[in-house]
């Protein structure tokens, strides 16, 4: 058993996919577009906006899709863990472009450099490098 988040965006998943693919997290696997080979669409707005798609990198694996009826994210956030501090600036400065910090990188009274961000597709994370 593998428990593996599935991100809903409701139009930006492609984008959201390039972006996390940019800040080197890993890159796209598998991608199927509304109304690909034939596959209904309930809204003609969906046309071509992603359906599923599975996202993979060193020590990743996600899902991701468009929905026109996504809620809005919330009450969870993709944790990594790293073990060295130079790598784990450098992703949380690219994965906090245009978004919102909440958590300052910084060593922290448990003892790990950590921080936490709402990444600009409201996706939230937290990076963790122990001791």
């Amino acid at each position: 058993m593998q428990l593996s988040n599935y991100l809903f965006f409701t139009t930006t998943c492609e984008p959201a996919l390039a972006f996390y693919s940019e800040c080197g997290l890993g890159r796209v696997t598998l991608l199927v577009r509304h109304g690909d080979r034939g596959l209904p669409v309930a809204n003609e707005s969906m046309r071509g906006k992603i359906m599923h798609s599975r996202f993979e990198g060193p020590g990743i694996a996600f899902y991701a899709s468009d929905n026109d009826d996504a809620e809005p994210m919330r009450g969870s956030a993709h944790m990594l863990t790293l073990d060295d501090r130079e790598e784990t600036s450098r992703l949380f400065e690219k994965l906090a472009r245009g978004g919102r910090i909440t958590t300052p990188l910084a060593v922290q009274p448990w003892g790990s450099f950590f921080g936490k961000l709402t990444d600009r597709f409201g996706v939230q994370w937290m990076l963790d490098c122990a001791g």
